[in-house]
């Protein structure tokens, strides 16, 4: 690998070892030209047949406060589901283990015990008020392009987070949002032809908050990749 190429690809693989899901955030926000750096790097994605699927919608100021809001007394008084994309129903073998092993990383890094069930769900309900960040993009996809361009949606939301990782930009992308798709569309012009996937916060870490302190571990190359000669 020449030294042009290999410097291209550790720039690459820093900014994508360095991010993380932010789970605190400071209340500045994000420069609307910096939001739309990330945009403009965010298509740049490839798709099926150069579909072009994702739908995004960024919500921010007096709109995502009412939204924070409905959405947190939404999930805190367990209003019915309304998900666009099934959730996972069950977890199992080792998506269980490591679903299991970040979730107490989180709970351990800001003094939570095992067994403290009012604690943990306390901290799980922050999920609702999208942990403080001054952005939320709300990623969709249009019904008619099915498994298909959720997939290819999927790869413009790994070129949205790491643009944003290249601008000094936290994010966390969230799917728990997803369950109250109804709540979203009430404050974002989100239409029934698009299904809501996701959401992503995004802003300033605030770094000494002990729920940025925990990183998650990464599978081995072995362990999901198997090469056919």
């Amino acid at each position: 690998m020449n030294c042009e190429r290999s410097g291209a690809y550790n720039t690459l693989f820093s900014l994508a070892a360095a991010r993380y899901s932010c789970r605190a955030f400071e209340s500045r926000a994000v420069p609307l030209g910096d939001i739309k750096r990330i945009l403009e790097l965010a298509r740049t994605a490839p798709s099926d047949c150069n579909t072009q699927p994702a739908s995004v919608f960024i919500i921010s100021g007096n709109a995502l406060d009412a939204l924070r809001a409905e959405m947190y007394e939404a999930a805190a008084s367990g209003r019915k589901r309304t998900s666009d994309v099934p959730p996972i129903g069950t977890y199992t073998g080792i998506f269980q283990e490591r679903r299991r092993d970040c979730g107490w990383s989180l709970y351990s890094a800001v003094g939570i015990q095992r067994g403290d069930r009012e604690a943990s769900g306390k901290q799980a309900l922050e999920n609702f008020r999208f942990f403080g960040a001054p952005h939320l993009a709300v990623v969709t996809v249009h019904k008619d392009l099915a498994e298909r361009g959720l997939f290819d949606t999927g790869i413009y939301l790994g070129h949205f987070l790491l643009a944003a990782q290249a601008l000094g930009i936290a994010t966390v992308p969230q799917g728990a949002i997803a369950h109250y798709a109804d709540v979203i569309r009430k404050h974002a012009p989100i239409g029934d032809d698009l299904r809501v996937i996701c959401g992503v916060s995004f802003g300033y870490e605030l770094k000494d908050h002990p729920a940025n302190s925990f990183r998650t571990a990464r599978a081995e190359v072995a362990e999901s990749v198997v090469f056919v000669t």
